[in-house]
């Protein structure tokens, strides 16, 4: 069987199903199931590798794996916590996170791929994404006018996937592609083709305008500077790149009008939020309304929470009561993961879910593993403003390329002289 099953021929398998969940996050509206087929390729590959050389490869780091494991687990004992007339909503979320089981199986079962795939991914991320983006801009210069006014009315552009998770994937495509150039592991033909298409997506960003990825960008060039003056004493660049990223938003303010728009709606929302008759129609208003409910329904069940499952019909009883004059159109589930978490798990599965999901950044903190902190920055900023892992793409972006990130600081026998992405 080893003759058959030869690690390459694993590893090659493996690199095709990680493409599937990378393109899959992208046309999932079109193809919904195919990163789900690249999940199931990658635990079936691992559980292969193990079958055939009774070995399991990542043995020694089973607590990285088992942490991340551990976030299933947790909705996976919500069963008993739950009516049982939710039992249906809990048999989709657990069909929903399956991601941490599957690839918590085949990232620890299979070694870990070698550095040139690891490499390539990265860059078919950023390619992948500078299509979708030149893609949202061409649909842009068709509809200027309609979506330059859908901005001052808490919308954006359509894009694929959806804004936010867009604007975080650009985030961490423009972290990957600098990490790539300043390790010079791309061939020096395709070095002015990459720095053209970063900045181009830099702008997009601008353009795109949407919070979560803005946030994270900023907070990444703020700790690269920290970085170039404290570690490499690199003074010049630190001041190229801190005067890069006062000069963007100003720019962008008077260039952009997406931009421009957005700072505008983002005043009106910020005013609305003590006019919930108002503010119903807003972003960050109607996110508040939710926080209160979501603390409210916490306030009566604070060590266990009220089950995830039945979280949906928590929160509209309590919105029923501190807001009577919304309908329940206007009722959403908090977009913030941890006071998600917090509603639905109490303090204990909150506590859970933490050491769970940020342990592997504990692991790693004497390594050197850039991209690895890059992801997550993202995911912890993103879930102060998102419920991130309660959506299909969501849920894809955040456990795939954190393994992704991950594979590049486990233990690996190959001779490769370039940067190995971490």
């Amino acid at each position: 069987m080893q003759s058959v099953f030869t690690l390459a021929r694993l590893h090659r398998a493996a690199m095709f199903f990680c493409v599937c969940i990378i393109v899959g996050i992208f046309i999932a509206h079109w193809f919904r199931v195919l990163p789900s087929i690249g999940m199931a390729g990658i635990a079936l590959t691992g559980l292969i590798y193990a079958g055939v050389y009774r070995r399991i490869a990542n043995w020694n780091e089973w607590p990285v794996f088992g942490s991340l494991f551990l976030v299933f687990m947790l909705h996976l004992v919500q069963g008993l916590n739950t009516d049982a007339a939710n039992y249906y909503e809990y048999g989709k979320d657990i069909v929903l996170q399956l991601p941490f089981l599957a690839l918590v199986v085949g990232f620890w079962l299979l070694p870990a791929l070698p550095a040139r795939y690891l490499r390539a991914l990265w860059l078919i991320l950023i390619a992948i994404t500078l299509i979708a983006a030149l893609g949202a801009t061409v649909n842009y210069l068709m509809n200027v006018g309609e979506i330059n006014e859908m901005y001052l009315h808490s919308k954006v552009m359509p894009t694929e996937p959806d804004h936010i998770r867009f604007s975080l994937i650009i985030t961490l495509a423009i972290a990957a592609g600098v990490l790539l150039l300043v390790h010079k592991a791309i061939h020096s033909h395709w070095r002015p083709w990459l720095i053209g298409g970063l900045m181009f997506l830099a702008l997009f960003l601008h353009l795109l305008a949407v919070r979560s990825g803005e946030m994270t960008f900023y907070v990444l060039g703020a700790l690269a500077v920290v970085r170039l003056i404290s570690r490499a004493k690199q003074w010049k660049q630190a001041a190229t790149l801190a005067a890069v990223l006062l000069l963007l938003p100003a720019v962008s303010f008077i260039a952009l009008p997406t931009f421009r728009n957005k700072i505008f709606n983002t005043q009106d929302d910020v005013s609305s939020v003590n006019r919930s008759s108002v503010g119903k129609t807003y972003s960050i208003s109607s996110r508040v309304y939710s926080y209160k409910v979501a603390l409210a329904v916490w306030n009566e069940n604070m060590l266990i929470g009220v089950g995830k499952p039945d979280l949906k019909t928590e929160m509209a009883k309590r919105y029923a009561i501190l807001y009577p004059e919304l309908t329940p159109e206007y009722y959403i589930q908090p977009h913030n993961q941890y006071l998600y978490n917090l509603a639905a798990y109490g303090l204990l599965g909150l506590l859970v879910f933490c050491v769970g999901i940020f342990y592997p950044a504990w692991w790693a903190r004497r390594k050197y593993a850039p991209l690895l902190l890059a992801q997550y920055i993202s995911i912890a900023l993103s879930f102060l403003v998102e419920y991130t892992l309660e959506t299909q793409v969501g849920l894809a972006y955040v456990v795939f390329f954190l393994f992704l990130a991950l594979q590049g600081s486990l233990p690996a026998t190959e001779n490769d002289t370039q940067w190995r992405p971490a």
